[in-house]
């Protein structure tokens, strides 16, 4: 018994899906009115800017704003972070768990959208999506929820979340408090006037008499501001370049690479089938139709020769019939370029018309729900003809069945014959070629054909493109 499994590699970049990959976008500055400068970012403003002068810009309130937003985001992302990993581990003996495990796995691509967001009050660079160079469309949930746990940025944009409440959050709770205690200090004076004849205490056992006395307190508030401002620059800094670490797309050559063959090999297929459409509709248009005209024309000289000469009237038939013979060639290999019932009615009324001119009796169950993208249908159209014509020209079959359903967003085609088996993929059957079809795609090809039959053709074709 021998059995062969094709099937074409899967593209692991940032991301791995069966969707239809489109290149990064770079990152750009933010247009006028964005709330960030455009001009310099908060490390440089740090490290080259004079004290007075950063103290004086819009960074540090701004920075404050970063960091008491995410004590506000932070928290309540951890709260419910650990309440689904809690709650999926306890229920997951009944099965209801691993929902909420995958909901806890997926929290953290909503808090990275927010967070990009949010990063323009501190960062003038717009954080690019990782998740933009792989996106789905028309597919299900189950097929978004199966493509983003595939990606790794998924599980970094998780990392993040718990780091945003676990480490951010509190520093950004605790940068609050030393604004707010060196507002405080600062007021004072303000609040001993405001409070006499009663004594303030600011420390335990130590009370501030009068307003003057107080001026100490407010110019250690001064230098508090300085400090907080300072130190708040530096939490909001590290928490950008921690996004930037764990949000941003990953440049890796060796996938990048690999990506880049497989679009190019994507592109080489929509070439090749577009020429075969463009053939296909200029010999129906053209060819085809002076066939007909031309058959026509010997048919009418035929009529105007009538009984004069027998031999000449014999050469007129003669031609009628090899025009009408080669017109009839040239719709099966129009037919057989891309079948118009292909287009026009999809993958099920065109393997049905393949089955009914077959030497072999067929048996044709393909049941779909709708209409599938082109691309699938005319990859599992030439499959299963090329099955056919292999089960017709090597098994010495009887019978052929093909039985196709749409299984969570993907085509699943099975081709049996009652034939001799032992199909060899190298043995130059064909099945190599349909492999590589099916590759472009991300398809499988699985071949089942033991010495003395049946064999069995299983393709899956992904159809969220």
């Amino acid at each position: 018994m021998s059995g062969e499994a094709i099937s074409g590699d899967a593209v692991s970049g940032d991301a791995v899906s069966g969707d239809a990959v489109s290149g990064e976008q770079p990152a750009k500055p933010l247009p006028p009115g964005e709330p960030a400068d455009p001009q310099v970012t908060l490390w440089t403003a740090l490290r080259h800017r004079p004290p007075p002068r950063f103290l004086l810009s819009p960074l540090p309130p701004r920075a404050y704003c970063f960091l008491l937003s995410g004590a506000f985001l932070g928290l309540p992302v951890l709260l419910v972070l650990a309440l689904l990993i809690a709650a999926g581990l306890l229920l997951s003996v009944l099965g209801a768990g691993l929902v909420l495990l995958t909901g806890a796995a997926l929290l953290g691509v909503p808090v990275a959208r927010i967070e990009r967001r949010r990063l323009r009050l501190v960062e003038p660079v717009v954080l690019p999506d990782p998740h933009r160079a792989m996106r789905v469309r028309d597919a299900g949930v189950r097929v978004w929820v199966r493509i983003r746990l595939r990606e790794r940025a998924t599980w970094r944009e998780l990392g993040y979340a718990v780091l945003l409440g676990v480490v951010f959050a509190p520093a950004g709770i605790g940068v609050t408090l030393l604004l707010a205690l060196a507002g405080i200090l600062v007021a004072t004076p303000v609040l001993v006037w405001a409070l006499a004849p009663e004594p303030v205490m600011v420390l335990p056992g130590q009370a501030i008499p009068d307003p003057l006395a107080a001026v100490p307190f407010s110019a250690a508030g001064v230098v508090g501001f300085v400090v907080v401002a300072y130190l708040a620059g530096l939490l909001a800094g590290a928490q950008v370049k921690t996004a930037w670490f764990l949000l941003a797309p990953r440049e890796e050559p060796l996938s990048r690479r690999v990506l880049e063959l497989t679009r190019s090999r994507v592109r080489l297929a929509d070439a090749f089938e577009a020429e075969r459409r463009r053939i296909e509709r200029d010999l129906h248009d053209g060819a085809q139709q002076q066939l007909v005209a031309l058959t026509m024309t010997l048919g009418l000289a035929e009529l105007e020769l009538g009984d004069g000469s027998p031999a000449a009237a014999a050469l007129l038939a003669r031609g009628r019939g090899e025009a009408r013979h080669a017109l009839e060639q040239l719709r099966e290999l129009v037919r057989g370029i891309h079948p118009r019932v292909l287009t026009d009615h999809g993958v099920a009324a065109a393997v049905t018309e393949v089955a009914l001119r077959h030497p072999v009796p067929v048996a044709v169950d393909i049941d779909l729900p709708r209409r599938l993208p082109d691309a699938v249908e005319t990859t599992a159209y030439f499959t299963v003809t090329e099955a056919l014509a292999n089960a017709a020209r090597h098994s010495g079959a009887s019978h052929v069945t093909v039985v196709g359903r749409l299984e969570r967003e993907r085509l699943r085609l099975v081709i049996t014959d009652d034939g001799c088996g032992g199909a060899d993929p190298d043995a130059g059957t064909g099945l190599s070629g349909l492999a590589d079809r099916l590759a472009i795609l991300r398809g499988r090809l699985v071949v089942s054909s033991p010495v003395g039959g049946p064999t069995e053709l299983r393709v899956e074709v992904p159809c969220a493109a």
